[in-house]
């Protein structure tokens, strides 16, 4: 790779960060080009983005970026994983692959302007979807609501028998 290249594939990842605040650094070894290629498509369909990197390149994009706390998850077989704005899909997708198929394992991450953990990573794939969430808000609440309806009919109906005439009055 001539110096050259190694520039505009720095630029290239440069972009690439830049464009997703949400980062994942992952080992990809022991994946095949077939699991490999259905990794890439899963995620495609997530809204994320799976690129294969050199070491050394992706420390100076990350240093451009001024993202150096990732520079020491950086060795081995390296892949990035650029989740766009939304870490849960990607993260999701990532946790359903490694359960299948034990690979890719994320070293790190960078969610929101911060380094997380493996286990942060995890824990947001398996977080439910926003329509699951809003759902059991709703039914939370739905159940609030008829629960105090109850309160008040049975208030109501205490009342109507304390004002009632008696029989012999």
């Amino acid at each position: 790779m001539s110096k050259t290249e190694r520039q505009a594939a720095v630029d290239d990842i440069t972009a690439q960060i830049k464009a997703s605040p949400n980062v994942f650094v992952t080992d990809f070894n022991g994946l095949n080009v077939l699991k490999m290629t259905e990794f890439r498509r899963r995620l495609r369909q997530a809204g994320g983005r799976y690129v294969v990197v050199k070491n050394t390149l992706a420390q100076r994009a990350f240093m451009a970026n001024k993202i150096a706390e990732l520079d020491q998850h950086l060795t081995g077989n390296t892949g990035l994983v650029f989740a766009g704005e939304d870490p849960m899909a990607a993260a999701k997708v990532i946790g359903e692959f490694a359960k299948q198929h034990q690979k890719p394992t994320v070293r790190a991450g960078w969610v929101d302007g911060r380094i997380v953990e493996p286990a942060y990573v995890k824990r947001l794939g398996e977080i439910p979807p926003r329509d699951v969430l809003l759902g059991q808000f709703v039914g939370a609440l739905n159940g609030v609501l008829y629960q105090m309806v109850g309160a008040l009919e049975a208030l109501r109906e205490q009342r109507v028998a304390a004002s009632a005439p008696v029989n012999g009055e």
